[in-house]
């Protein structure tokens, strides 16, 4: 039966200071009046039933979410150990439920356009994994400029039977520009998207093959999952599983093992990863001389500057800028060259707790 968990648990430091810790970036209305959650799980319409949804997120964000998200399960994380044991924890709870379940692995981070597009490859994934549990899925975005913010996969050989499905070649982290440029002129080479299909049962059998000390944990909460004990032993178990991303645990591995096959479905997508005020800029139509507003502000003699107030009584106002990003908020304002904006991050850690 066919599956989905969403990853919800990051603090969006890089969206500071609208991203706070007490209401991070995938519950702040940045897409019209709909939350970046809100978005990812309408996604799902069409791919999966929503009685088999479930968001993984951070469990202090749980009363935040319950009440936009109603009868959607929520696996809360008392401590974010990565990826890998987010993915590994439901698939160790789905396969208690259901012995062939296959699920995709989503973010609630990303805008995808058009949702035909994004159907048709959803369902490219888990055929994929349902006619051989072996497969690990993994969706690349086709590269429009040669980025250096993302990872990319390489497609190898076409998959016999499976239209648009291609076994992945080699996995690369973040290039420097010319290779990225290269990766771009190769026409290979996809944007890896951090979405994913696996089959639960050979994800519990492949990290008990690659990282055995968190199957062993990851057992443990499973079994207490539906259970009284459950709060207890994921408090106790869960912050000593080891820390690592699906990528590196688990994907770069299952890649160079022969009992598993690793597969790329590319997306012909319009896909914006909203991490940080560049990326998020992107979501937003310029004016002629390139300035994105949200909310209220006055831009005289101005170009491509982000401005962004989430406070209706605080008018943001510029004179003669250029490549800036301004972000206001009742409390704290940002000003930053649009080209040193993903350091945000490091204010965000520096300034009191207050304001975090």
């Amino acid at each position: 039966m066919r599956h989905a968990m969403i990853m919800a648990g990051g603090s969006g430091t890089r969206l500071w200071p609208m991203s706070r810790n007490a209401k991070p970036k995938q519950l702040l209305p940045l897409v019209g009046s709909k939350s970046l959650l809100e978005v990812a799980v309408g996604r799902l319409d069409g791919v999966v039933e929503p009685d088999r949804r479930i968001i993984c997120t951070a469990e202090r964000f749980r009363d935040l979410i319950e009440p936009v998200m109603p009868g959607i399960e929520i696996l809360g994380e008392p401590c974010g150990r990565d990826t890998l044991n987010a993915v590994g924890l439901t698939a160790a709870i789905l396969a208690l439920r259901d012995p062939n379940a296959v699920f995709a692995v989503l973010t609630a981070d990303h805008l995808i356009e058009p949702q035909e597009a994004f159907v048709r490859s959803m369902d490219i994934g888990f055929s994929l994994v349902e006619d051989d549990p072996s497969r690990f899925v993994t969706f690349g975005i086709t590269p429009t400029f040669p980025a250096t913010g993302f990872g990319y996969v390489e497609r190898g050989t076409a998959i016999e039977g499976f239209d648009g499905a291609w076994h992945a070649s080699t996995f690369k982290e973040k290039p420097d520009l010319a290779t990225a440029q290269a990766y771009l002129e190769a026409g290979t080479f996809n944007w890896n998207s951090g979405m994913f299909v696996f089959s639960a049962a050979t994800t519990l059998e492949a990290i008990e093959r690659f990282q055995p000390d968190a199957r062993a944990g990851l057992a443990t909460i499973a079994e207490a999952w539906d259970g009284p004990d459950r709060d207890a032993v994921l408090a106790e178990i869960y912050p000593t599983l080891p820390k690592t991303s699906v990528d590196y645990g688990l994907m770069e591995p299952a890649a160079a093992d022969q009992a598993y096959t690793v597969c790329v479905v590319p997306m012909s997508v319009d896909w914006r990863d909203v991490g940080s005020w560049p990326s998020y800029a992107e979501t937003i139509d310029p004016d002629p001389d390139g300035n994105r507003v949200h909310g209220e502000a006055v831009l005289e003699d101005c170009r491509n500057v982000l401005a962004v107030s989430d406070d209706p009584k605080r008018l943001v106002t510029a004179i003669g800028c250029e490549d800036l990003v301004i972000i206001a908020t009742e409390d704290a304002i940002l000003v930053a060259p649009a080209n040193r904006a993903e350091e945000v991050k490091a204010i965000a850690g520096a300034v009191p707790e207050s304001h975090r």
